[in-house]
């Protein structure tokens, strides 16, 4: 475990210019993320030898620097044809983690939560197999922060399904996340009241890829909501 360090402004830029570019370069994106994602979870938990679960896994990216650091990375996906997932994870459904109780060191999960139906039930899950003393890393976008409706921003402050047709007709067709089927109207509320009411202790709450200082905007019912961008919830549980 690292002494946390002070994320300013320059972390932020490099990370939003990352993600401009994560259609035509996602190496370069999810490279990035997944770095910083481990430099969130060294200040509260040591990853070598540890057993890290990525639950909604995807890019190989996360595979690469979690093994890199020492960890035994099990990736898990509903879909048996990601690229991670093919090699050696698991296919399982979220809200049923094929996992036993107190199973995992750490459990990850980074933009998977506004994807299901019902976030706090794959929440509990991401606890129930965490073991006692493990940690827990949830990052999710919410639905009014300005990359909410994801490729049909930011046209889903006007609606999500006027945002769908809008995007149809510009594209020719269909955006991958349709709200509603593959895309929720997740809020940053939801995340803290579901932290505040489990057995577990809040290690970090705060928007994920804004500077430290801003953490204060969790404060501020409604602004949060649209300034977050994405929330970043690291537990210990008890």
């Amino acid at each position: 475990m690292t002494a946390p360090p002070r994320r300013g402004l320059r972390r932020s830029v490099r990370l939003f210019s990352a993600f401009l570019v994560e259609q035509s370069d996602p190496q370069r994106f999810y490279s990035e993320l997944a770095a910083d994602s481990l430099e969130l979870l060294r200040e509260h938990t040591d990853l070598r030898g540890r057993t890290v679960l990525d639950v909604g896994a995807g890019p190989s990216e996360f595979a690469r620097a979690f093994r890199a650091a020492g960890a035994q990375y099990v990736p898990l996906d509903h879909d048996a044809g990601v690229p991670s997932v093919r090699d050696g994870g698991l296919v399982g459904d979220a809200r049923r983690l094929p996992l036993a109780d107190g199973s995992i060191d750490v459990v990850f999960s980074s933009n998977m939560w506004e994807h299901v139906p019902d976030p706090e039930a794959v929440a509990d899950e991401l606890l129930r197999v965490t073991r006692t003393g493990g940690v827990v890393f949830l990052s999710y976008t919410n639905w009014l922060s300005p990359w909410g409706g994801h490729e049909t921003s930011p046209w889903h402050w006007l609606g999500g399904e006027r945002a769908i047709r809008r995007y149809e007709r510009v594209h020719g067709h269909p955006p991958k996340n349709r709200v509603g089927d593959t895309l929720h109207r997740v809020s940053v509320r939801q995340g803290l009241a579901w932290a505040d009411a489990v057995d577990a202790e809040v290690l970090a709450a705060r928007p994920r890829y804004l500077p430290d200082a801003c953490a204060a905007i969790l404060r501020l019912p409604g602004i949060r909501e649209v300034v977050t961008w994405n929330l970043l919830l690291i537990l210990r549980r008890r």
